[in-house]
């Protein structure tokens, strides 16, 4: 365990793939280890939950959830700084990162298990990873299995009839804004990544390998594309840019995603697992959402407050928060 880390995920998570990146573009030596491919017994040595990534330390420590994962190795390897110095930048960074884990999860979560052709597609590289040596007709089987578990999960994001158009055209004009950003730098705030390329580009780089996304991704947004192999080996290429040079293109994505669709979401979402009710819903911009409450995300609004709540001088900060109908949430 001296000689390094160890990374233990899967290729069609996420999160797993979100913190590789990091731990590359760090240049941290690491093993990464599919979980299928590590014992139960080692992993439940270190985890205390049954979730990936699971980093295990040098030390023979284990952590997990990818962003408190990234806080504690950033504080031993904190360059190069995946923070901008730009007081705001290094705040929307932040919420950024917050906003590609938790909202963008819906976008990855439904495209990849709404059609047939995705859910043959997921369930088939999850049944060969699982089982790896497995014949034709028990990996069809296995398949099959996981298919429908799968399918029958997608309530968990908000996945519905009434639901579904809403995350397909948010995420197309999220696709348009964000290609629009990316045509003039190699990353989200300029020319080295930053925490918010991170949390963002894990969903974005799990809906490139699927059917559906993939294609839309490929066909429609090449500065995108650009950035999803780029962050699979990321590295600096520059400074961060200023607010100033950030905001013309950046503003878009915080005001018509950040803050018309995940904010209200999340402030719901709160509210609504205080009150114990078993659904919820919200008027996210022109459109009703309802769905189920998730509980983990009440506790990242909790740490995503905490975040905001350290930021010494907010003068500068506050006016973008509020222009984009992200501050209300912060301070609540």
């Amino acid at each position: 365990m001296a000689d390094g880390y160890r990374i233990i995920g899967a290729e069609m998570s996420p999160y797993s793939v979100k913190v590789r990146s990091y731990f590359r573009y760090k240049a941290i030596p690491h093993q990464w280890i599919l979980r299928n491919a590590a014992s139960q017994a080692e992993f439940e040595k270190y985890a205390k939950m049954p979730i990936i990534p699971l980093v295990v330390t040098p030390e023979g420590s284990g952590i997990q959830d990818s962003t408190p994962i990234i806080d504690a190795i950033e504080k031993l390897y904190p360059e190069p700084s995946i923070h901008p110095d730009d007081a705001v930048a290094n705040f929307i960074s932040a919420l950024i990162e917050e906003f590609g884990d938790e909202w963008g999860n819906k976008w990855m979560f439904h495209y990849r298990w709404a059609r047939d052709v995705d859910q043959i597609s997921s369930a088939g590289r999850i049944a060969r990873m699982r089982g790896p040596k497995a014949g034709e007709q028990e990996h069809a089987a296995f398949a099959g299995q996981v298919r429908a578990r799968m399918v029958d999960r997608v309530w968990f994001v908000g996945s519905n009839a009434v639901t579904a158009p809403q995350i397909e055209g948010g995420f197309l004009e999220m696709l348009g804004l964000l290609d629009s950003h990316l045509a003039s730098r190699p990353y989200l705030f300029g020319r080295r990544p930053a925490f918010g390329d991170f949390g963002l580009w894990g969903q974005i780089y799990e809906m490139w390998t699927d059917p559906t996304a993939g294609a839309i991704i490929s066909g429609d947004a090449p500065h995108v594309l650009d950035w999803v192999h780029r962050m699979l080996w990321p590295k600096a290429e520059g400074k961060f840019e200023s607010w100033s040079t950030l905001q013309p293109t950046l503003m878009p994505i915080l005001t018509e995603q950040v803050g018309t669709q995940f904010m209200p979401w999340t402030s719901a979402n709160e509210k609504a697992l205080a009150e114990a009710k078993e659904e919820f819903s919200v008027r996210l911009g022109d459109n009703i959402w309802t769905q189920k409450p998730q509980k983990y995300h009440a506790r990242s609004l909790g740490m995503l407050r905490t975040r905001y709540a350290g930021v010494a001088d907010k003068a500068a900060l506050d006016p973008v928060l509020e222009a984009t109908g992200c501050l209300a949430a912060l301070r609540a």
